[in-house]
C-alpha cells in the first residue's frame, strides 16, 4: 500500500478518443473522409470483433479531450481544502488539445502534486506524455527525474509516492481478476459509471457534447478520489474519524459545485443510495 499522503494531492482522470488525423495519416485515408468512418477503420485495424466492435486503441492513436482532478490541499495551518478542477474550462470555446495538455503537464511540473489515478501509469499519464511529444509541447519540470526515485519528484517510477496508480495497489499484475474502477467503486459504496461510459465518449464528441464529456470526466475524478480515500483508510493513513471527515469534505465540495454543475446532483444522489449509513451518520 502507498506510504504517505502529500500536502497537495490531485486525483485525476482524462478522457480521449481515437484521433481521426492519426487515422488518416497512418491508413492513407483521404482528408475528406468522415471522422466516424476514419474511426471505424481505426477500430477495424485495431482488432475489432463482433463481440468487441470498438476495441481499446493504442493511446498514441488518440487525442485528448478533457482532464479533471480533485485537488486536496493541506495548508500550513493544518486546514484541508478540496477543489474540483477541469480542462477545458469553457466547453463552448474552440477546443484546443495542445493548450489542455500543456496546461496540465506544466501545472504538475510547477506545483508538484501527488498524482492519484486508476490505471494511470498505463493509460492517462501515458497518453499525456505521448500527446505532449506529438504536439511539440515542452514540460521540462514535469519530465525532470532524479537519479534515484527517492531523491526527488518522479512521476514515472512504478511504486513512486509521487504517482499512485490505484489499480496496481488493488490488484498487482494484470489478469481477469483485475477490477475496473466502476466495480471497485460501486462495491465500496461509491458511485461508478452512471449515464455514460468511455465507449460513449467518441459519439458525444461527434455530436458536439463536450459539456457531457467534461461532466462524465469530473464524476470519474470524484470516484477516483473517493476510492483513494477508501484505500488510504484501509492502509491506516486515515483513522475512522478522519475518514468520515474526509468524506464529509467531498460531500461539501459536491454540494458547492453542483450550484453550477447539475450533473453533480445525480452523483450525490447515487452516493447517498450506495452509502445510506454514511449519510445518516453525517446528516
Amino acid at each position: 500500500m502507498f506510504k504517505q499522503i502529500h500536502k497537495l494531492v490531485w486525483a485525476f482522470d482524462a478522457e480521449w478518443m481515437p484521433n481521426p488525423t492519426a487515422g488518416r495519416l497512418l491508413h492513407n485515408l483521404p482528408e475528406e473522409a468522415d471522422d466516424l468512418e476514419v474511426m471505424e477503420t481505426m477500430w477495424q485495424k485495431g482488432g475489432a470483433t463482433d463481440e468487441n466492435p470498438r476495441p481499446f486503441l493504442k493511446t498514441i492513436l488518440c487525442r485528448m479531450l478533457s482532464i479533471a482532478a480533485v485537488q486536496r490541499q493541506q495548508h500550513a495551518d493544518g486546514r484541508v481544502s478540496l477543489s474540483l478542477l477541469s480542462l477545458p474550462r469553457d466547453p463552448n470555446a474552440p477546443h484546443d488539445e495542445k493548450e489542455i495538455v500543456w496546461r496540465f503537464l506544466n501545472a504538475i511540473g510547477e506545483r508538484h502534486p501527488q498524482l492519484v489515478g486508476y490505471n494511470s501509469l498505463a493509460a492517462d499519464l501515458r497518453i499525456l506524455v505521448q500527446r505532449g511529444i506529438c504536439l511539440g509541447i515542452q514540460a521540462p519540470r514535469f519530465a525532470l527525474r532524479p537519479n534515484k526515485p527517492w531523491e526527488g519528484v518522479d512521476y514515472f517510477a512504478k511504486g513512486s509516492d509521487w504517482h499512485i496508480d490505484l489499480r496496481d495497489y488493488a490488484t498487482p499484475g494484470w489478469g481477469s481478476g483485475t477490477p475496473s474502477l466502476h466495480e471497485l467503486a460501486v462495491l465500496s459504496g461509491i458511485p461508478g459509471k452512471m449515464d455514460a461510459s468511455g465507449e460513449d465518449v467518441p459519439r458525444m464528441w461527434l455530436e458536439g457534447q463536450l459539456d457531457r464529456i467534461i461532466a462524465y470526466n469530473e464524476r470519474d475524478a470524484l470516484t477516483t478520489y473517493l476510492v483513494w480515500l477508501r484505500m488510504a483508510h484501509f492502509g491506516g493513513l486515515f483513522n475512522p474519524e478522519g475518514y468520515l471527515q474526509e468524506q464529509q469534505r467531498v460531500r461539501e465540495l459536491i454540494v458547492a459545485e453542483s450550484a453550477n454543475k447539475p450533473h453533480l446532483h445525480d452523483y450525490l444522489a447515487a452516493w447517498e443510495r450506495l452509502s445510506p449509513d454514511l449519510f445518516r451518520t453525517e446528516g
